[in-house]
């Protein structure tokens, strides 16, 4: 599937796209509240930062002076992938995206809307958004079949998304804050991700640098709601070697304040050569009771190597 092709038309004050494109929206390590125009693909990764292109026609209003005004009109809806029963990551029961519920359906469910205000002053990166549309984020309805077999039936709604991204660089300390506002799905909430990453350049002259991680994550909806990031920390170490092969490492963990279950993650790459890179990726999963929803994925403890050529 297409994920990127797009006509681009520029002027002095504004930038005309149209096409299927990726947009990222945030600032945060562990999760990206304010990031919703893109549907995500978790068959490719579990991190939701991969995305599936999204049909747009986007208009983009430039001034140096009050900043930058992004208007969408998103012409396509896509389902949410995921893993099948011999996939990874699995979940139990599997989800069964061949019976996926829609609110709206027709021109309404595929049709959606979103602008995002943004400016650099001084220090401060700001990000200001709106969304109207079929969610990208579904809730996940268990049904039993006649023959007795339990599964999780996606439900999209159409729902408002507003949204704030807040960047600040002082010295060595970054301040990062992502905050949303979702209305239309089951009851109004409000999450945030907030934190910092202290870095200790040229790490006693070695030419590392070293950058200290710290989140918090919260969720309104609470302990029992849909999502496993409700109350919930991450602390995390970047290693940047700052060598021609680019080498890096993001080591962390997530760990739930309410029930003490974990997530490890371990994030590796180096490139080879001129054309070559290979990724490594390390993901355990510890301690999730029953109710949280990462105990449907428990059994899924694994390592993932890429190497991939450019050219």
């Amino acid at each position: 599937a297409i994920r990127e092709l797009t006509w681009l038309k520029v002027a002095e004050s504004w930038e005309l796209r149209v096409g299927i494109r990726k947009v990222f929206w945030g600032v945060t390590e562990s999760q990206h509240l304010v990031d919703i125009i893109n549907q995500t693909d978790v068959v490719e990764n579990l991190d939701t930062e991969d995305k599936l292109g999204q049909p747009m026609i986007n208009l983009a209003l430039i001034d140096e002076d009050w900043g930058t005004l992004d208007l969408f009109v998103l012409t396509g809806f896509r389902e949410r992938t995921f893993p099948g029963n011999e996939g990874r990551m699995r979940t139990m029961p599997y989800i069964d995206v061949g019976n996926a519920r829609f609110e709206k359906h027709g021109a309404e469910k595929h049709l959606g809307y979103a602008v995002r205000w943004s400016h650099a002053i001084e220090d401060w990166d700001i990000g200001l958004s709106h969304f109207f549309g079929t969610t990208r984020e579904p809730l996940l309805i268990p049904k039993i079949s006649p023959a007795g077999k339990l599964s999780l039936i996606p439900l999209y709604d159409r729902i408002h998304q507003t949204g704030l991204d807040v960047q600040t660089t002082k010295g060595s300390w970054l301040w990062k804050l992502e905050s949303i506002i979702r209305s239309g799905q089951d009851k109004t909430f409000f999450a945030l991700t907030g934190g910092m990453e202290y870095t200790f350049f040229d790490l006693y002259e070695t030419g590392m640098d070293l950058g200290l991680v710290f989140e918090y994550l919260y969720d309104s909806r609470g302990f029992g709601g849909p999502t496993i990031f409700q109350d919930d920390i991450l602390v995390a170490m970047r290693f940047g070697f700052n060598d021609i092969q680019s080498t890096e490492i993001l080591a962390g963990v997530i760990f739930d304040r309410t029930n003490n279950s974990k997530f490890y993650n371990i994030e590796a790459s180096r490139r080879l050569g001129d054309s070559w890179k290979v990724e490594l990726e390390v993901r355990f999963f510890s301690g999730a009771p029953k109710s949280d929803p990462s105990f449907m994925i428990r059994d899924d403890d694994h390592i993932r190597m890429e190497l991939s050529y450019h050219f």
